[in-house]
């Protein structure tokens, strides 16, 4: 990463901060997220529609257009066309840089916006893009009390809040403004999934772990039909497979399903922010387990997931499912009260045959007894399980457990599991563990060479694998090494008797000195 790239990614944190500072207090950090990030999406496609005509313009030889100076009625010709090209459109007059332009001196600041938001959504209606553009700027209340008590306080608010999104430097959007506009979303969902314990971490999967998964679910491709995740979150999973094989790599695009509603914009939102034209992404809300909303779309050649652990799912209670054709195969259900491997499940059901699924799991449904046994025996005998890997503890925001990583493959060339103990390759950073690239690629290289390394990969046969009654735990398969400094005990006893021995001439020679002061007195 070169100095200058690294400078403007500071400045950019620093100006993120200070806007945070000056609404601090009167906006709860995740709802100041919201409102940040859609402020920052609002300028994100006004600039993105206005350079687009503004290009079409001087590449037609017009070269002193600019859409930012045009009237209303005049843009209005263009409508239609736009819709189709870009999905949505935006009038002059409602642009980011002169709605903020007029905002001083306009007291239904927050009426105006609301109407731009509406307008903005409702320019998509009737199209092949409503359903990306449906409900976005829902979590961006501008008639909340959160911002203010009042209208003119609640404005006030607005008008910091559009200065400092429109300080940040975005760049030129021909210079890529897309890693800026990307980096300062991640960065505010960096900065309040730290802050925000437990429901921060549900958000946000931290993007070395993204990197990780992701190059483990494509490793070996140049390009993939799709990227699928069935619970995305904000996208970050997604979007990483965007970031390593390159977005137009991922020949019919990226698709996703995610039951909270908030996190739900946010992804699509996220896709916007990072150049994915509508076209090329399919975001779902719903529940994935019970109502997906892809089987039209599947299979995938690659899925990568960070699915809630643990989680109550209608399972057995629900006749259908044991009937689905995602679940049925192993003949039982994942229990209601832990829906981890009824996302294994899944997953495993919509892989394409020549795809991989790398998917993060709570440690217990490696080793738990029952239903969940059941499942993973199913998944050996079949031979799916092509690798586990041990993480460090500590690398998500909100847990400390240390999580493992499960590969999915349909079409093994062997019939053995590889398990990898990478508990160790880790940094440490203040309280929490980061992978640093190096550790990335020592663990991708060991996935990819399938070799035994002691203390490090196993490759283990499937019968050694079900006479420890399916357990997939790596510790059970990978020695540990004892770290612990060797003692000898013949060398340790003599020296404890060189040290009672010199004890005791040192306490004789006290004696006498004790002694000889006694008689001089």
């Amino acid at each position: 990463m070169d100095t200058r790239k690294e400078q403007e990614r500071a400045e950019l944190h620093r100006t993120i901060w200070n806007i945070a500072n000056d609404l601090r207090g009167s906006v709860d950090g995740w709802d100041f997220k919201q409102y940040v990030l859609g402020m920052l999406f609002y300028r994100y496609i006004s600039e993105n529609l206005a350079g687009y005509i503004n290009r079409g313009e001087w590449e037609a030889g017009n070269t002193g257009f600019d859409y930012t100076a045009l009237s209303d009625a005049k843009a209005e010709e263009a409508r239609a066309g736009l819709v189709e090209e870009k999905g949505f459109f935006i009038l002059p007059s409602e642009l980011f840089c002169n709605v903020l332009k007029n905002a001083p001196q306009n007291e239904n600041l927050n009426e105006t916006m609301e109407t731009v938001f509406q307008s903005i959504e409702a320019s998509a209606r009737g199209s092949a893009s409503e359903e990306d553009f449906k409900g976005l700027f829902d979590d961006i209340d501008v008639n909340s009390n959160k911002l203010g008590g009042t209208v003119a306080k609640r404005n006030e608010q607005l008008i910091k809040l559009m200065n400092g999104v429109a300080e940040m430097k975005l760049g030129n959007y021909q210079d890529n403004t897309i890693d800026a506009f990307g980096d300062a979303y991640e960065y505010l969902m960096g900065m309040y999934a730290s802050n925000a314990g437990k429901s921060g971490g549900e958000y946000f999967t931290p993007q070395e772990v993204s990197e990780l998964l992701t190059k483990i679910a494509v490793y070996g491709k140049t390009e993939v039909n799709k990227v699928y995740d069935p619970a995305c979150g904000s996208g970050s999973l997604l979007l990483k497979a965007a970031k390593v094989l390159g977005k137009e790599n991922v020949r019919q695009g990226f698709f996703g399903q995610e039951i909270n509603i908030t996190t739900y914009n946010l992804c699509r939102i996220n896709m916007f922010l990072h150049d994915i034209d509508y076209d090329k992404f399919d975001i779902a809300h719903g529940d994935t387990l019970t109502e997906p909303a892809h089987w039209d779309d599947e299979p995938f050649e690659a899925i990568v997931s960070n699915p809630p652990y643990s989680i109550k799912w209608d399972g057995d209670s629900n006749p259908l499912m044991i009937n689905d054709p995602r679940f049925s195969p192993a003949g039982v259900l994942a229990p209601k009260s832990k829906a981890d491997l009824a996302f294994i499940m899944h997953s495993l059901a919509w892989l394409a045959t020549s795809g991989t699924a790398a998917i993060v799991c709570f440690p217990g449904v490696m080793y738990r007894g029952g239903a969940e046994q059941k499942i993973r025996k199913y998944l050996i005998d079949n031979n799916f399980i092509d690798c586990v890997i041990q993480l460090p503890d500590n690398l998500f925001f909100g847990t400390s457990i240390a999580t493992c990583i499960m590969v999915l493959k349909k079409s093994k060339t062997d019939n053995d599991t590889l398990f990898i103990d990478a508990s160790k390759e880790c940094v440490k950073v203040t309280n929490s563990n980061k992978l640093t690239p190096e550790n990335i690629d020592a663990i991708v290289e060991a996935f990819a060479k399938r070799e035994n390394r002691q203390y490090f990969t196993r490759l283990v046969p499937y019968d050694e694998i079900a006479g420890q009654g399916y357990n997939l735990s790596v510790s059970t398969y990978v020695e540990q090494e004892d770290t612990r400094e060797k003692i000898d005990i013949v060398k340790l006893n003599a020296e404890i008797a060189e040290i009672v021995a010199k004890e005791q001439v040192l306490r004789a020679e006290i004696d006498k000195i004790i002694a000889e002061i006694e008689v001089s007195v």
